[in-house]
């Protein structure tokens, strides 16, 4: 019988995803289910990229460029312009979402067996991404203790070797809703510099900044061109995930150009998708603000309801919209999949992603959680109600 890859058999499951046919079966039993694993919105999309579709006049559903549009991209360019970032069009390839961005991005700068530094814990596809383009990842851990701000970079020093070849950070976090501040960017940016190496910063939850932080750019550090290489998306900024519109953004002319290649295997980014995304680039900044109005009151309100639990300690998003949790459990995937698959409380019940996923480093996360904070107030409170009463009856 023939057998499949290596590779196919060492790529991970999504700690998100992995858990839906027990979400499945619990709603067959009738029960409600408060999802706070997965970072889909319930905001609404901007009405303006909807009806860009709806007003179409094409005639035919071509092929675009394989970089993406010319107008789309020189849109995206003054987009990044309004938020202090100075890029041309030329140094922007639209991508199917941002996954492939990244995808693009490991296969322009790494070969077989080179190593990313990625501070941990993190959004748990860069595991996928990495195996998937033969990479090794080397965690630098990043604590609840700290609100996983940065690690000193002397932990960063310790793990460079002539195989590494990139860091790359999410900015702000998922899964931490951790911000790096402007200073954090400037210590990696000297470290990348000192050892010629690529920074990478996945940048789609840029519009979603708390407490009157700022959000600091990679894109914006000076000195950094040849180092720099942004990942972004219109599939939270907009509540766009099923777009799949993304962007891979360098000043670095060699890696567009080979960039460039990858984006021609695959022939183009979707046409409707980027009509919708381009129109979403209007979508005026009232529409954000209550966006982030409404995050604010959501992270406040999930905060203050976990720190009402006994055992559990979580840690304060500074931007996104998740935050790790950590539980009284010794193993949160056994947890998640009981409350689906045993528990509920007055026929309801919470689906909640295990955080051992978001790490690489095995053993580390097991008694934590991603939670994202996606659902209405009242739900919300449910929710973390329901996870409160669950371990109040939980047993290892």
């Amino acid at each position: 019988m023939p057998t499949v890859s290596k590779k196919g058999q060492l790529m991970p499951e999504s700690p998100i995803r992995k858990l839906v046919p027990y979400a499945e079966m619990a709603y067959k039993k009738g029960k409600t289910v408060y999802h706070l694993n997965i970072g889909q919105p319930d905001i609404k999309t901007p009405e303006v990229a909807l009806d860009a579709v709806k007003v179409h006049s094409l005639d035919i559903l071509a092929y675009t460029r394989s970089e993406g549009s010319e107008g789309y991209r020189r849109k995206i360019a003054d987009y990044y312009k309004k938020n202090h970032i100075t890029v041309n069009h030329d140094d922007i390839i639209v991508t199917t979402g941002g996954s492939e961005a990244l995808l693009f991005a490991f296969g322009s700068i790494m070969d077989s067996d080179d190593e990313i530094i990625i501070p941990e814990p993190f959004y748990a596809n860069y595991n996928g991404f990495s195996t998937a383009s033969g990479v090794k990842v080397v965690p630098v851990i990043s604590k609840i203790e700290n609100n996983f701000a940065l690690p000193p970079i002397e932990e960063f020093e310790k793990h460079i070797t002539p195989k590494t070849k990139a860091i790359l950070i999410c900015n702000p976090g998922n899964p931490t809703g951790y911000l790096y501040s402007r200073e954090e960017i400037k210590k990696l940016a000297s470290i990348v510099k000192k050892h010629d190496l690529f920074l990478i910063a996945d940048e789609v939850y840029r519009e979603f900044v708390y407490d009157g932080n700022e959000f600091y750019s990679i894109m914006q550090e000076e000195g950094l061109e040849d180092h720099a290489i942004m990942i972004d998306s219109v599939s939270k900024r907009y509540s766009m995930c099923g777009a799949r519109i993304g962007y891979l953004v360098s000043k670095n002319k060699q890696v567009i150009k080979t960039a460039l290649k990858f984006a021609q295997a695959r022939l183009s980014p979707p046409t409707l998708a980027q009509i919708a995304s381009e129109a979403a680039l209007e979508t005026p900044q009232s529409y954000f603000d209550e966006v982030i109005e409404e995050y604010v009151k959501r992270r406040n309100i999930l905060i203050r309801e976990l720190e009402k639990i006994e055992g559990v300690k979580v840690a304060k998003p500074k931007g996104a919209f998740y935050c790790i949790v950590e539980l009284p459990v010794k193993n949160a995937d056994h947890f998640a999949q009981w409350l689906l698959e045993t528990y509920d409380h007055h026929n309801e019940t919470v689906m909640v992603a295990p955080a051992a996923g978001f790490y690489s480093t095995p053993g580390v996360g097991l008694n934590q959680i991603r939670i994202a904070y996606v659902l209405n107030e009242n739900s919300l409170i449910k929710a973390v109600n329901i996870l409160g009463e669950a371990l109040k009856v939980y047993q290892d």
